[in-house]
């Protein structure tokens, strides 16, 4: 039976969220996604979270709500809307500009919504006093879109990530744990259907059936989370995407309900709609700290960017950045190095090619690099 003040509660904080910005409030039970412990387990022993190893160490407190917090008995889910003014699958034809995935395209999210949640949490602490609460924000080890799902804020679409009727696949999620007894939401059903536009477009087939995803195959994790050199069989599907992926995504058709982000923060910022991969190639460590300062990007190092910023310029077949990506060759890190060669070889002549290889990998004494280059000149042969 729902109290009058629990009534009360509930009503506060959905006008409290929305006051604060977020699109979508709903509340759930922590023991809402009991599903979700099997499905991670199996996840994990086919070893689909990749290099991503904090998913295996915190296996038992993310399938379960109540082991992170044993006090927990609601949980609020929060939406934030950071949907594109315009379709971000179009800067895919332009070879010469860089890909950015659009919510990296301004400020951390992490930072923004994290400061709301406390902001709301703080107000709603003084109205249920007695009542705690903890914030989390996508970094802690709570299993955001089932818990999302089960508090009726969308469902977990063929690609995995959540799906609103009303705002379509653009969507940042939080969540407040309390021990407050709130009522709860209604779960919602899939809405997917006989739709699998999210599973086709993908460029590295990533989805080894629907509502799986390989990271192992994702761009976004190849370009963010992985640290080493990318397999070659993913370079050329990379195109120019120097930084996470929006096709599955983009191609779902609840976006046709989906608005652009009212967020001033999250809104994109003019230079990194489609910066020229020319631009990017000059930068330095300090230089990329600085056009990336308070952005997502930051948090992957000037290394790991310029090898796929230097991927993307081997798929541009632009010869005019040969000069610029020469100069990579000599870059202190083995990883840069290693993806101008491979860049190299894209843009540049056999017999060109063959002449810059006798010049440098003489000098060049890291394996990987070597091995760029072994395969180079193989494949170019």
């Amino acid at each position: 039976m729902v109290s009058n003040q629990q009534q009360k509660l509930k009503q506060f904080i959905l006008e409290e969220s929305r006051a604060a910005g977020f699109d979508l409030v709903a509340i759930t039970r922590p023991d809402a996604i009991s599903l979700a412990e099997a499905r991670l387990r199996q996840y994990l022993a086919l070893g689909r979270h990749a290099s991503m190893q904090w998913l295996q160490e915190t296996e038992e407190r993310r399938a379960n709500p109540e082991v992170l917090w044993p006090e927990v008995r609601s949980i609020i889910v929060l939406a934030m809307n950071y949907g594109p003014e315009s379709d971000p699958l179009e800067i895919l034809s332009q070879k010469d500009k860089a890909a950015i995935s659009v919510y990296a395209q301004n400020r951390d999210y992490h930072d923004i919504i994290k400061g709301k949640l406390k902001g709301v949490a703080s107000r709603f602490a003084s109205r249920a006093a007695g009542e705690y609460l903890k914030v989390f924000v996508d970094t802690a080890p709570v299993m955001e879109k089932p818990l999302a799902e089960a508090a009726g804020l969308g469902w977990q679409g063929k690609h995995t990530n959540l799906v609103s009727r009303s705002h379509g696949s653009w969507l940042f999620l939080g969540t407040i744990f309390t021990t407050a007894e709130l009522p709860a939401d209604e779960r919602e059903t899939d809405h997917c259907g006989s739709c699998h536009a999210c599973l086709d477009v993908c460029p590295t087939n990533a989805f080894p059936a629907p509502y799986q995803l390989d990271a192992r195959r994702c761009i976004s994790y190849l370009t963010i989370e992985h640290k080493d050199p990318i397999a070659h069989e993913f370079r050329k599907a990379m195109g120019n995407r120097i930084y996470g992926c929006d096709d599955c995504l983009a191609v779902c058709p609840w976006n046709k309900f989906a608005a652009t982000a009212q967020e001033a923060k999250l809104q994109a910022r003019d230079d990194l709609r489609s910066p020229s991969l020319a631009s990017l190639l000059t930068l330095d460590d300090a230089a990329f700290r600085t056009l990336f300062s308070g952005s997502p990007i930051k948090r992957i190092g000037r290394d790991r960017f310029m090898r796929n910023v230097l991927i993307a310029c081997g798929n541009s077949g632009a010869s005019n950045l040969i000069e610029a990506v020469q100069t990579h060759l000599v870059d202190p890190s083995p990883l840069v190095r290693g993806a101008a060669v491979w860049a190299l070889s894209e843009l540049m002549d056999k017999g060109r090619f063959a002449d810059l290889q006798i010049r440098h990998a003489a000098q060049e004494s890291d394996a990987d690099v070597l091995t760029e280059w072994h395969i180079a000149v193989k494949n170019q042969s």
